[in-house]
């Protein structure tokens, strides 16, 4: 027997409040996870039930609410996750920059959804000696969960973390504690990098533009309304001709005319009278 009960109205009210508050789907399958995330704080604040837990949220949101979404959120990431993207950066993405910013000495790139900051440090890796001296480089890396932004701020990763990064990585951009069973990011890989809390559905503070922009493995939670007005809004982020990188298990529809589909889950901006 179950420790909490769950109604399929108790759901309803679950799937709703995250749909209006960060656009996540949850469908009636994912019924087990959200039992199995939140039942962690029923425990927390000694409640009884699901349905006391949402009378609880109701009158204690300025506590509890992000409490709430950080347990429904799911955070599953590595460190050069997809690698053919991190090429892709390397071999065509850097050399337009250098040629684009050649006057200004400006690099822009957004990571979408950096969960714990695996992708943000791997895209500074990527690009740290890539430019020459006297360049602006930045990362702007969000996320919704505010635990995994307090981590990915730390940049400290346990021995399994850091598995698949070479010998030559590990030695160049992280320190490891005396033991060997954790590694922290080296201080001059973390420089360029800002962590910030966003959520995507409400105002976009930045103004850009960004040259790429990496939104991996966050679309596929939101239903096809919310993902075109997204496509719609890195668009208008992006400089002529950047870049929008996406999960491999995620699509852009055809009817998407102001994106041009390279393969790979890469698309690169159209110009602005392609678009329909």
């Amino acid at each position: 027997m179950r420790e909490f009960l769950l109604t399929d109205k108790d759901f309803s009210e679950i799937a709703a409040r995250v749909y209006d508050t960060c656009g996540i789907v949850l469908g009636p399958h994912k019924k087990e996870m959200v039992y199995s995330r939140l039942a962690r704080r029923i425990r927390a604040n000694g409640l009884k039930s699901f349905e006391a837990y949402l009378s609880f949220l109701e009158e204690n949101q300025d506590v509890e609410f992000n409490h709430f979404i950080n347990a429904i959120t799911t955070n599953l990431t590595s460190f050069f996750r997809e690698n053919h993207h991190f090429d892709f950066l390397a071999k065509r993405i850097v050399p337009e920059i250098i040629a684009r910013h050649k006057h200004d000495r400006k690099v822009r790139i957004w990571s979408a959804g950096c969960s714990t900051g695996e992708e943000p440090y791997s895209i500074a890796m990527t690009i740290a000696n890539a430019f020459p001296g006297g360049w602006d480089v930045k990362v702007l890396a969000t996320d919704l969960d505010s635990n995994v932004l307090d981590k990915a701020s730390l940049g400290e990763y346990t021995a399994s973390n850091v598995t698949g990064l070479d010998e030559d990585k590990l030695k160049k951009w992280f320190l490891r504690s005396a033991d060997g069973a954790m590694y922290k990011v080296k201080p001059k890989l973390q420089s360029c990098i800002h962590f910030k809390r966003l959520n995507l559905l409400e105002p976009w503070p930045m103004k850009g533009p960004f040259d790429v922009i990496f939104c991996r493995n966050v679309l596929i939670y939101f239903d096809k309304e919310t993902k075109d007005k997204l496509f719609e809004q890195y668009h208008d982020m992006l400089v002529p001709n950047g870049y929008l990188l996406i999960g491999h298990s995620e699509t852009m529809g055809k009817e998407h005319l102001e994106f041009k589909n390279l393969g790979k889950t890469i698309y690169q901006k159209g110009q602005l009278n392609e678009r329909v």
